[in-house]
């Protein structure tokens, strides 16, 4: 097979010109990528969803040693329904020293750089390997990373350190919150308004769940944050319901209201804690309901749960990046990444990746050349680090 010789730039162009957005397969993208990775003799590795319509991907770039470099990303992006792009958002477009694209910040960018890093490696005869790992919905709670982390502890050699290249700027980032979510079902009762106590309110209940969520934050927000807790913006756990939808009449108690809440909670507290919490509100209203209609419930769908990245003491992750960016600042983050459940399989991790987060998910979404730029640079000082 004759190899695929691309820039990093040509290989973003091909990487956004799929459209990986996560309620969608991602099939075609991880072809490709596989049959780059063929073309230079490296081996992929899939991990398959549960009804084959999606896979991460993994690989080893190198000897098969110990203390290795893994490179994470996410193959899916989020959708452009709604946004009112200026230029097609499947086709990279560059203007004003931008690259204009989705995923291009968020994250194929970093992706683009990492897989053209990959004949940098094999040609420089690197001593440790590049290990790639690009995983599947990410944007709807990292779900497709824990499956792929575990199949590579059991196929790969040991690496020494994984960088999850989100858009940090380049920079370090070493902490980040980590979350929960659930979409909830309240079941009520339905009977006319004017009998309102023999029936049972699904929004009426569900809007006691909605104010314990108030109570909990106010109660966080009036504690002194803890030393962890205060690097962060906001410096405390969060909790936040964002869809709430129920009821068929103004005058008829709703038989059903569904909604959707989160946890982003700060690394030095235990996100199973919250959730369990919650878990036991709705247990106890749950019954409270059950005494006035036997028929109704509290029903609870957890659809992510992302551990946090917890700040390392002489993290080898931590050193490796300082040692090729220079930086040698400390930051957090509030949003999420897989770094933290390859931090909970025993990995050392940091964040650090071009672009801007503020870009993710905008219309228009775009990744600065000169941050592009920067992260091929990153890439070559990685590769040559891995060669000596």
């Amino acid at each position: 097979m004759q190899p695929q010789n691309l820039t990093a730039r040509e290989t973003l162009d091909h990487l956004v010109g799929f459209r990986s957005v996560s309620r969608d397969s991602n099939l075609d993208i991880i072809d490709w990528v596989e049959r780059y990775l063929a073309s230079h003799g490296v081996v992929a590795h899939r991990v398959y969803n549960s009804d084959g319509t999606k896979a991460s991907l993994f690989a080893n770039v190198g000897p098969e040693v110990e203390g290795g470099v893994i490179l994470s990303g996410h193959s899916d992006v989020v959708p452009v329904d709604g946004q009112d792009w200026a230029t097609d958002p499947f086709t990279v477009v560059e203007k004003d020293g931008r690259l204009y694209g989705r995923g291009t910040c968020d994250m194929k960018g970093f992706l683009a750089l990492a897989l053209a890093a990959v004949p940098l490696a094999l040609k420089a005869g690197v001593k440790r390997p590049l290990q790639i790992a690009i995983s599947y919905d990410e944007e709807v709670g990292c779900v497709g990373a824990p499956p792929m982390i575990a199949q590579m502890v059991k196929t790969l050699p040991r690496a020494a350190a994984v960088v999850v290249g989100e858009p940090s700027m380049m920079k370090l980032v070493n902490g980040h919150k980590g979350g929960a979510g659930y979409n909830v079902h309240v079941k009520g009762f339905e009977v006319h308004s004017s009998l309102l106590p023999y029936g049972v309110s699904a929004i009426m209940e569900a809007a006691r769940l909605v104010g314990w969520i108030n109570d909990q934050n106010a109660a966080i927000q009036a504690k002194a944050p803890s030393a962890i807790a205060a690097m962060f913006r906001p410096p405390h756990t969060t909790i936040h319901c964002g869809k709430f939808a129920g009821g068929t009449a103004h005058n008829i108690t709703a038989g059903d209201c569904h909604f959707s809440m989160e946890f982003r909670v700060v690394p030095d507290e235990d996100e199973d804690v919250w959730a369990q919490a919650f878990e036991d509100e709705c247990a106890r209203l749950e019954a409270a309901m059950k005494v006035v209609q036997p028929s109704t419930s509290i029903t609870l769908d957890r659809f992510f749960d992302v551990p946090g990245l917890k700040p390392e003491v002489d993290g080898a992750a931590d050193a490796l990046v300082r040692r090729l960016t220079g930086d040698n600042a400390t930051d957090v983050v509030s949003y999420g990444t897989e770094a933290g459940q390859f931090q909970a399989e025993g990995y050392s991790c940091v964040v650090c990746g071009p672009g801007d987060i503020a870009q993710a998910h905008q219309v228009n979404e775009y990744l600065e050349v000169a941050q592009f730029e920067e992260g091929w640079a990153f890439m070559q000082r990685l590769v040559k680090d891995l060669a000596t």
